[in-house]
């Protein structure tokens, strides 16, 4: 049995990680409020653009062939892998870069065998994963979370459209973590180019075939939309990983605490145990003592 200043030491560890585990806890939750905020109010705005183009997806044929579309087989792939630049958000990372590893397996490994596999990273976390292990990082943009701004998001957006116009990439998707609530995100793999043709059921076709009278052209229309929904999707991307991550956090900061709480509890009856016992120890010396005198 351990001694009561070996139990004392570890009962002062362990309130100290606490008090760090719960500041941690609610600093997570100051940011988690901000960044489900912003997810929440590009929700909606993305949701209708995505209509919007789907609604003109139909005739982006008659419309001309826009370079977005382009439909080849995904011999040159990159995979964007949005990650955290910081630990302590429990399986946030580990599940993004399993689920990356698994969609390399599953539908890219020809090109990883090939070596025209790319990975773009955001997030320090995947960034040295993914480094360390020898797969082609074409770049990485882990400042991109501490101002995370659309102007920033836009701006990297456009140089991934120009990659794919300019067929550096046949394929670009994106692997992230999307925001439903502090305790629960679901891992998403999403593609970014090509733009996929919306799946429709056979009764939504016919309600879809709809006569649109187009202001300005319908050209015109649709060579804007692309480019801003791309936009628009990407940041909402990059918002619901950063909401996630806090989110992550804050759930494992709060598991942590209540560990360290059950645990001084577990520690506190140690503790009383063994100065119970020292005192019962020390009370059968005297009266051995008191005995022997008698003698």
């Amino acid at each position: 049995m351990p001694s009561l200043k070996e139990v004392r030491i570890r009962i002062a560890s362990v309130k100290s990680t606490q008090q760090i585990t719960s500041a941690m806890k609610m600093v997570a939750a100051s940011k988690l409020r901000r960044a489900q905020n912003a997810i929440l109010k590009m929700r909606p705005y993305a949701a209708k653009l995505k209509e919007i183009l789907q609604n003109l997806s139909a005739s982006i044929d008659s419309a001309g062939d826009n370079v977005f579309t382009r439909q080849n087989p995904p011999a040159k792939v990159l995979l964007i892998v949005l990650t955290s630049n910081r630990g302590l958000c429990g399986a946030f990372n580990s599940n993004i870069i399993k689920t990356t590893l698994q969609c390399i397996a599953d539908k890219y490994q020809l090109a990883s065998d090939n070596g025209t596999l790319y990975i773009m990273t955001i997030g320090r976390k995947g960034t040295e994963f993914f480094t360390k292990r020898g797969y082609k990082v074409v770049s990485s943009h882990d400042s991109l979370y501490d101002e995370l701004t659309w102007e920033n998001a836009s701006a990297l957006a456009v140089e991934l459209m120009k990659s794919f116009a300019s067929n550096e990439y046949d394929r670009i998707e994106i692997v992230y973590n999307q925001f439903r609530n502090a305790a629960v995100q679901k891992i998403t793999v999403e593609q970014f180019l090509p733009i996929e043709a919306p799946k429709e059921e056979p009764a939504q076709t016919a309600q879809s075939q709809v006569d649109y009278i187009f202001e300005p052209s319908q050209e015109e229309i649709v060579r804007e939309l692309i480019p801003k929904s791309l936009k628009i999707q990407f940041y909402k991307s990059l918002l619901d990983s950063f909401a996630s991550e806090h989110g992550a956090r804050m759930t494992a900061m709060h598991q942590a605490t209540d560990n360290a709480r059950d645990l001084i509890k577990e520690l506190n009856l140690q503790y009383n145990k063994a100065r119970q016992a020292s005192i019962t120890k020390e009370i059968l010396e005297i009266v051995s003592g008191a005995e022997a005198l008698k003698g």
